[in-house]
């Protein structure tokens, strides 16, 4: 059994603690092969390394050269790689292979274990979401963690549905919702919510997960904004308008600051002004992302200047 984190006099407490899986990205085009480190839990503890949260990632990457380049590019953002994340034989990938008129096929190796782990100590905020919801057998230690902390903390989730490493649609939404009543608050994309919900609209679906106990949704919709929704207040939040490079990682970067927003403004008020704050944040973090090539989100230096820029002068 592995311990969530040491609270030992040598060790800084965690604010954040993001459970999920890191990977690598490898891209095969005919100009030549590169690879990087990816996976969205690992991708939102980097953002949110960058903006200064003292955060922590809890994965499961092997001993080999594809898990050490992980951790380098965790640690360069200053996140803590968690005891027991190196318990892979290789760490897991996905490769795009792209052709010469720009279209792409994949192959996933991926494979999620995750061994029993006790709290030492629990963070502000506890983050999951992704392959690591889903994927077995890692998936019930995930689960078994949410159950610990579940009145002990914030807990965060972002479903990050990729629909070809899912087994059937009823299957995958039936874990989804089993996890839902543990959270606080759930993200998703529009995709994602279409393709858990396609009968549903936007609002209902957000009505829908509320229903089920957690107490923020919120639904992201690219160049649309995105939808912030508790039981008492619903506001749309208009896009930033941005150049576009590629949209790789705006979702985490958007979820990372949306985390950031949840630690700075407290955890016991989503008032109207509240909520307006948070999606604004999160949807320049996106922006600024989508901006530049790769999973490349905002320090927390860039993310303040830019929303200064946008505040209308007085």
């Amino acid at each position: 059994m592995h311990y969530l984190a040491s609270a030992g006099p040598s060790r800084q407490f965690l604010d954040v603690v993001v459970v999920g899986e890191a990977l690598t990205d490898v891209v095969t085009s005919p100009e030549g092969t590169t690879e990087y480190p990816s996976g969205s839990p690992a991708n939102v503890a980097y953002g949110l390394g960058l903006l200064g949260i003292n955060t922590g990632l809890l994965t499961a990457i092997g001993e080999d050269e594809r898990g050490a380049a992980i951790e380098r590019h965790l640690h360069s953002a200053g996140v803590t790689l968690l005891p027991g994340s190196y318990s892979l034989d290789r760490t897991a990938s996905a490769t795009a292979t792209l052709s010469t008129d720009g279209s792409a096929s994949y192959d996933f190796e991926i494979s999620w274990v995750l061994e029993p782990v006790a709290p030492a100590y629990v963070p502000k905020i506890l983050h999951t979401g992704s392959i690591a919801t889903f994927l077995a057998p890692g998936a019930d230690a995930v689960k078994a963690l949410l159950q610990q902390c579940r009145h002990e903390c914030m807990i965060t989730y972002d479903p990050n549905i990729r629909p070809a490493l899912l087994g059937s649609h009823a299957e995958a939404t039936s874990i989804f919702e089993e996890l839902v009543h543990l959270t606080d608050v759930v993200k998703l994309s529009d995709e994602d919510a279409r393709w858990l919900y396609p009968r549903k609209d936007l609002d209902d679906t957000a009505s829908h997960i509320l229903g089920m106990g957690t107490g923020l949704a919120v639904i992201t919709k690219g160049a649309q904004g995105s939808l912030l929704a508790t039981a008492t207040t619903r506001l749309n939040i208009p896009s930033v308008t941005s150049g576009v490079a590629d949209s790789i990682g705006a979702g985490d970067s958007y979820m990372a600051a949306l985390i950031l927003g949840l630690l700075t403004r407290g955890t016991d008020s989503l008032a109207p002004a509240v909520l307006e704050q948070l999606g604004r944040t999160a949807s320049m973090a996106a922006a600024i992302t989508v901006r530049r090539r790769g999973a490349n989100p905002p320090t927390l230096e860039e993310l303040r200047t830019h929303l200064l820029q946008q505040q209308p002068a007085s």
